[in-house]
């Protein structure tokens, strides 16, 4: 007997009404229903809510991770997440098996000072991803991580870790990391050289474009380290846009070049052409055969890629990462329904498979390259 049947029950017991329900009364009051609305019920049901069984010894990651299918909640979204980017991968040209989904990776700065950009930097040493695009913090903080660690902001025995003290101690907090202004001094003084030869370049040839992915190239050439993301993106000739180049320490690097140029007269310093970085971005999405986003985090980066997507009337996979909220416009790019009423994800009407993952990135990002792009699990 469930809890209603229980409570009409007690109610009758109470009132001294007769409750001898028959099973017409019992639909009436709980709507159970028959034929079409059963079916109805039965389209609705889906896999059997369960959770891994950890007493099978030892653990079996993979079926840990499939079981978060059956977590329900943002667990299972996650599991659904691991499935769209799974066939983002398999995805293949019916006429061209050579043919694959193009996969766009966006992620905020945050990503890079966190762990996850090992992460990305696995997918793009793997060839994993075919385009990047991130925010200005997103590319120097991979630099300044190769001429410096980012640590964990540790609360000492005796003192506070207030935004006054921290301060004036010349440290810069990042959610629980740390920064120390020293890490962009010294990164100044890598990259001032490297502006140097670019901006002599374009003087001393006036034909010479330089975009923001083509800087981007030239530096991870110029950093010549294996840990870099963009060391790995140049290698592997992975385009790296951000739109937003100038919005970050690069962009103050950039300012306090002009003054090196020309007696920091407005019109001296480099150039940087975004009208052509943009024709890039959009024309690779154009040409795919098929596109699958991943993108963690929102703003510039998200809605970059999606617009992208726009301009090929949507995306074939998505799967988004964030905490954004769609009710106050908050959820740059949109969620995934609010996008495909843009053309910039392909409704399920038209194939489109999508998910969205309301977690912390930084715990659902490596499960989710665990399960869909470890071939090793």
């Amino acid at each position: 007997m469930g809890p209603l049947v229980v409570l009409v029950v007690t109610l009758c017991s109470l009132t001294g009404v007769k409750h001898d329900m028959t099973v017409l009364e019992r639909e009436a009051v709980f709507q159970t229903g028959a034929g079409s609305e059963t079916s109805e019920v039965e389209a609705r049901r889906g896999e059997v809510v369960c959770g891994y069984d950890f007493h099978n010894s030892p653990l079996d990651f993979t079926r840990f991770l499939s079981a978060y299918k059956t977590m329900g909640f943002q667990g299972t979204a996650l599991g659904k997440a691991i499935e769209v980017a799974k066939k983002m991968r398999q995805w293949r040209d019916p006429d061209d098996p050579e043919v694959r989904c193009t996969i766009f990776l966006g992620y905020t700065s945050n990503m890079v000072s966190s762990g996850c950009r090992e992460l990305i930097r696995y997918l793009v040493e793997r060839k994993y991803v075919d385009v990047l695009v991130t925010t200005a913090g997103g590319v120097e903080e991979d630099f300044i991580k190769c001429l410096q660690p980012t640590h964990i902001l540790s609360q000492p025995p005796k003192g506070d870790n207030s935004g006054d003290t921290l301060r004036s101690l010349g440290i810069n907090r990042i959610g629980n990391l740390m920064i120390e202004n020293a890490n962009y001094c010294q990164f100044e003084d890598w990259l001032m050289p490297i502006l140097d030869d670019v901006y002599k370049e374009q003087i001393d040839n006036q034909n010479t474009v330089m975009t923001p992915s083509k800087l981007i190239d030239r530096l991870g050439r110029e950093i010549d380290d294996p840990r870099s993301i963009y060391y790995h993106a140049s290698k592997n000739e992975i385009p790296v846009f951000s739109p937003a180049l100038t919005d970050g320490s690069l962009g103050d690097m950039l300012y306090f070049h002009t003054f090196r140029c020309g007696e920091g007269d407005a019109e001296s310093g480099i150039t940087l052409d975004i009208v052509r970085d943009v024709r890039k971005l959009n024309s690779i999405a154009v040409k795919s055969k098929a596109t699958g986003m991943i993108i963690l985090g929102g703003g510039v980066v998200k809605h970059h890629i999606c617009n992208a997507n726009l301009m090929r009337n949507g995306a074939d996979f998505a799967v988004f990462i964030n905490t954004g909220q769609a009710f106050d416009g908050s959820d740059s790019g949109a969620d995934p329904d609010e996008a495909v009423s843009w053309g910039k994800l392909k409704g399920e009407s038209r194939g489109g498979q999508f998910v969205k993952v309301c977690c912390d990135a930084t715990i659902a990002f490596p499960l989710l390259v665990a399960g869909a792009f470890c071939d090793r699990v």
